[in-house]
């Protein structure tokens, strides 16, 4: 029930209807189900995956989507521009029911193949696109590494627009936060599945990235 309405308030935002093509750039683990986010795109040019179940779902759902496999092996300037690269890093590493080993670990250590593909499509489109980014993780991320893990994700979406901007450090980090630029912004938000017609409890922080203007917040 969320995507819908993340997609709708980006249109709200100034995205045009033939940008109604979106990417879901998916990096996997074997306890995730199908990304709801690809409910909000009209379209999703393609995708990066490499477990089976996931791959059966998306392509009996989204048969015009192609398939690049592992996202570590993924050129952001080779393949399609798209609007909005929508990604959740595998959580485990964060999670306070895992092993902590946090943005270091085996898993989570792909958030920063996510951001490398971004950089590279915005510097062969001159900047333009992605215009926007939505990451997804647990709230454990917020803790992880101390605070400094949520630091450093926040630090590394921020160098995509400008390479010599640093975020400082947390005591603790807050469930729902921004960071405004001159032309660019970043919030966050921690949202329940329960309050979205999911019949369980299961809590997520949501970012959303936007490089060219001021409505993350907004979204």
């Amino acid at each position: 029930m969320l995507a819908p309405k993340v997609w709708h308030a980006m249109r709200a935002a100034g995205l045009k209807q033939r940008a109604a093509k979106g990417l879901v750039l998916r990096s996997w683990s074997r306890t995730r189900g199908p990304n709801a986010l690809e409910r909000a795109v009209e379209r999703c040019p393609w995708a990066s995956e490499i477990e089976p179940f996931p791959l059966r779902v998306t392509t009996k759902r989204l048969p015009f989507m192609k398939h690049y496999g592992d996202v570590s092996c993924l050129d952001g300037s080779k393949i399609e521009p798209v609007d909005i690269i929508t990604f959740g890093s595998p959580c485990q590493d964060m999670s306070v029911a895992g092993k902590r080993d946090g943005l270091d670990g085996e898993r989570s250590s792909l958030f920063y193949d996510a951001i490398r593909i971004v950089k590279e499509m915005r510097c062969a489109t001159d900047g333009k696109y992605p215009r926007y980014i939505v990451w997804e993780n647990v709230p454990g991320a917020f803790s992880s590494n101390k605070g400094e893990d949520f630091r450093c994700v926040l630090e590394s979406i921020c160098h995509i627009k400008d390479e010599t901007l640093s975020v400082p450090k947390a005591d603790k980090w807050r469930q729902a936060g921004n960071i405004v630029g001159d032309d660019f912004s970043i919030a966050w938000r921690v949202l329940d599945a329960q309050y979205w017609g999911v019949p369980q409890r299961r809590k997520r922080i949501f970012l959303v990235a936007d490089f060219a203007d001021r409505s993350a917040g907004e979204i």
